[in-house]
């Protein structure tokens, strides 16, 4: 029965169970195949007709009940088969060309059903001229058998005439019924036929119900990472493709996607623009302008969010009509920079939320190297909290006894102010004279150096390309994987290198050869495609920051519909109220990290923000919880507790 669509329920008012049958338990859903339709009904049928209810009255009405649901759903199932049928018809007699090659079909089947009929009468002819009589059944019986080149032999001719005639019959036969008609029918009818049904499958429009959902009009990276993200915390969303193979197959490959033209102002009218909460356009920066100013003709308020490959065309998008523009590449670059920390021990910011900040820290070079957390004494001399540790790339939860060593990077949480004593402690080790090198002179790479030179930091860009050398003291012309280039950007002195390429196979060929070549370098290197994100690690990167996960990140972050703001890679900020099963608890008590794996960072009440509370801090119903962990922490934390993200504003 479960093969067949049917989904067993307990049923409602009905009190006695057949033994030999359970049809009240089951209620019917639409069967998507005729022949699956066909044996569901049957087996209804007999379902209902098996029923032995006692005799009493009470259960003959639910008797009544029973047999009356299930041909109600039969019922129902025919109706929106009829409907699914029509929706074929109508788009398979919609186009011109369609009601055209049914005239061209028609025109031929009329064309052979006249050359049948021609041979008939000729038949009759010849026959009555060898002096034999046969019926009209039979003359287009003998023409139709000759002419399929069935030749069953029970009628012949005996005169030279007709079987030269049953030469022609059989040669005409072989052109129109073995050749011209199968050629026609497929061309004419069953191609387009199965087109139709195809277009039938693929979504043109969203329920006019549909709100507060996310419009993609480009299928890259960036987009591919955001509709992950987005069906992660269920968001609904609509991604625009206009070719019809294309959007069948991201349909069956589950993704939300309807068929249209994202340069068609009909066509935000149809995917409900009015009503959505963020339409995202991530392809080029003429597309985006179009798109932004088509939407923008539909719907004053809906927020527009595009990405900029080019500086000069912020002004243009935002004119167009964006409520955001994303340079991507100066965002990847900025990134990249903060991630560089092997000049200094100082704290650099990555996140913030509200009055609660969020910054890494180098530990090589520092007296923290060998000591446990509890030795280091921070949180006593700081106030910071240190909520995480990455370790080449990976994030690790830390507790009391997590050692520190030169390869830790520390994830703190607190106040300005405590940031600024972590400064104050921290700010004379690891200061290194030597030179970052930066693999790379395109948007990214020369984001990276506006970034170190803020920060009075000594660069070298490596560039191939001759054209993009600005500046002979800073650039050094060759290729990252020639030893003797790195040599004179000066890799013996480098505390850092940064592959910033767009081509994946490049960065983690290079990422591979800076390793071994100096295995105590920091490695931070980009990702186009969130794929490539472990490799990089394997490879020997340190950091590893996606092209796509950054810009889905920018636009997750920008859309706010839910507390969550993602700081890193697998490191995520997410606000809840306290749940009910934690009220009257501390935080020692409820022992949320070893639950979860989730760090409370902060809480939030009518008294404002305190952040990092202490252990014996009691939670309070209405009160908000700040915490930082990875996705899956968040979700176990959800799943424990009954909890549910926030919604933010703002």
């Amino acid at each position: 029965m479960r093969g067949l669509g049917l989904q067993p329920v307990p049923a409602a008012k009905v009190a006695h169970r057949c033994t030999g049958c359970q049809a009240a338990e089951f209620h019917f859903e639409i069967c998507k195949s005729l022949e699956a339709f066909r044996e569901a009904r049957r087996q209804a049928e007999a379902c209902a007709r098996r029923f032995s209810f006692p005799s009493n009255r009470s259960f003959g009405v639910a008797r009544i009940v029973v047999t009356g649901h299930i041909f109600s759903c039969i019922k129902e199932a025919e109706v929106r088969r009829v409907k699914f049928l029509t929706s074929q018809l109508t788009y398979f007699l919609k186009p011109a060309t369609s009601r055209r090659n049914i005239r061209i079909l028609l025109r031929f089947l009329l064309i052979l059903a006249i050359l049948v009929t021609i041979y008939s009468f000729i038949f009759h002819v010849i026959m009555v001229f060898e002096g034999r009589q046969h019926s009209w059944i039979t003359g287009f019986y003998w023409t139709l058998t000759v002419m399929s080149t069935l030749g069953f032999g029970d009628i012949t001719f005996t005169s030279d005439a007709g079987r030269a005639f049953s030469i022609v019959v059989l040669l005409s036969g072989m052109v129109f019924l073995l050749i011209l008609l199968p050629f026609t029918f497929i061309e004419f009818f069953y191609a387009p036929w199965m087109r139709a049904q195809a277009e039938a499958r693929a979504p043109r429009q969203l329920p006019e119900t549909t709100r507060g959902h996310v419009i993609l009009t480009n299928l890259d990276p960036v987009s591919n990472a955001l509709m992950q993200r987005l069906a992660h915390y269920g968001y609904p969303y609509a991604l625009l493709v206009e070719n019809l193979d294309e959007a069948l197959r991201l349909h069956d490959l589950g993704f939300h996607v309807v068929l249209a033209e994202s340069d068609r102002p009909e066509t935000y009218a149809l995917v409900r623009a009015d009503q959505a909460a963020l339409v995202a356009a991530t392809g080029n920066d003429l597309a985006n302008t179009n798109v932004a100013f088509t939407v923008r003709e539909m719907s004053q308020s809906v927020p527009i969010v595009t990405t900029a490959n080019s500086g000069d065309s912020v002004d243009i998008l935002r004119l167009a009509g964006s409520s955001h523009v994303l340079q991507l590449g100066e965002m990847m670059g900025q990134a990249l920079a903060r991630r560089i920390i092997g000049v200094d021990a100082r704290t650099h910011l990555i996140a913030e939320f509200g009055d609660l900040l969020i910054a890494e820290a180098t530990a090589a070079g520092t007296p923290l190297v060998g000591r446990t957390l509890a030795e280091s004494n921070l949180r006593k001399h700081t106030g910071l909290n240190v909520i995480g540790i990455w370790k080449r790339g990976q994030y690790e939860v830390p507790n009391a006894e997590t050692r520190i060593d030169a390869v830790s990077v520390l994830v703190l949480a607190g106040s300005a102010q405590q940031i600024c004593n972590y400064d104050e402690l921290f700010c004379i080790y690891h200061v290194t004279s030597g030179s970052v090198i930066v693999v790379g002179g395109g948007r990214v790479g020369r984001s990276i150096a506006r970034s170190l030179a803020e920060r009075d930091v000594s660069y070298r860009i490596v560039e191939t390309n001759p054209a993009r050398i600005l500046d002979q003291s800073t650039y050094v012309h060759g290729t990252a994987a020639d030893l003797e280039t790195l040599e004179r950007a000066g890799i013996d002195q480098a505390p850092a290198i940064v592959i910033t390429t767009h081509e994946d196979d490049m960065n983690i060929y290079l990422t591979i050869y800076c390793r071994r070549l100096k295995p105590d370098i920091q490695i931070i290197s980009r990702a186009t495609r969130e794929r490539n994100v472990s490799t990089l690690h394997r490879a020997g990167a340190d950091f590893v920051l996606s092209y796509a996960s950054m810009g889905a990140t920018a636009i997750f972050n920008y859309l706010r519909r839910a507390g969550v703001v993602v700081v890193a890679e697998g490191l995520h900020l997410a606000e809840t109220r306290v749940p009910n099963a934690l009220h009257g608890k501390t935080l020692a008590q409820a022992s949320i990290r070893s639950q979860t794996g989730c760090n409370v960072v902060a809480l939030r009440s009518g008294n404002g923000m305190t952040i990092n509370p202490e252990p014996s801090t009691v939670l309070k119903s209405g009160a908000e919880i700040i915490l930082i962990g990875s996705p899956e922490a968040e979700q176990r934390f959800v799943k424990l507790y009954g909890a549910s993200l926030l919604t933010r504003t703002g």
